[in-house]
C-alpha cells in the first residue's frame, strides 16, 4: 500500500491526524469499534487514557490480524463519552498514540457521544485501513 498525507496550507495544522489521507492498495480492512475490552469482556481501566490505550490496542490487534500494521490506517474515528475531558488529557493520549500506532497519522475525528454499548465504556475507536 502507498499512503499520501494532505494537509494543505488553507486548513489550519494539523496536530494528532492528517486531513487527509490517499491510499492506494489492494485490500480494505473495516475494523469494529473497540472499547477497554479485556479478554473476559470487561471494561479495563478507570481514567480516559487508560480506556484510551486498552481500546487502540484493541484495534491494532484487530488490524493486525487481518495482515495490517498501523501506518496502514487510512481512518480512525473516536467516540468519547466527554469531549472536554479529550481534551485535556489530548497530551497524555496523543502520547499513548504514538507509543502504540507511531507518527502516520491517519484522517480522524473525534466524536463526543451520550454513552457507548459497555456503560463503564469511556472511549471507542473504530477505522479503516488499506493493506497493500
Amino acid at each position: 500500500m502507498t499512503t499520501e498525507r494532505v494537509n494543505p496550507p488553507e486548513l489550519s495544522p494539523p496536530r494528532g491526524f492528517s486531513h487527509a489521507v490517499v491510499a492506494t492498495g489492494s485490500r480494505v480492512v473495516f475494523l469494529a469499534g473497540q472499547t477497554a475490552l479485556d479478554t473476559d469482556g470487561k471494561v479495563t481501566g478507570d481514567t480516559l487514557p487508560e480506556q484510551f490505550e486498552r481500546a487502540l490496542g484493541n484495534l491494532l490487534d484487530a488490524l493486525r490480524a487481518a495482515g495490517g500494521t498501523p501506518a496502514d490506517l487510512a481512518r480512525v474515528t473516536v467516540y468519547a463519552t466527554d469531549v472536554a475531558d479529550y481534551r485535556a488529557q489530548a497530551g497524555r493520549l496523543g502520547r499513548v498514540w504514538r507509543d502504540l500506532a507511531g507518527r502516520d497519522y491517519p484522517a480522524m475525528a473525534v466524536v463526543q457521544v451520550v454513552r457507548l454499548w459497555d456503560e463503564r465504556a469511556l472511549v471507542e475507536l473504530d477505522g479503516f485501513a488499506v493493506l497493500p
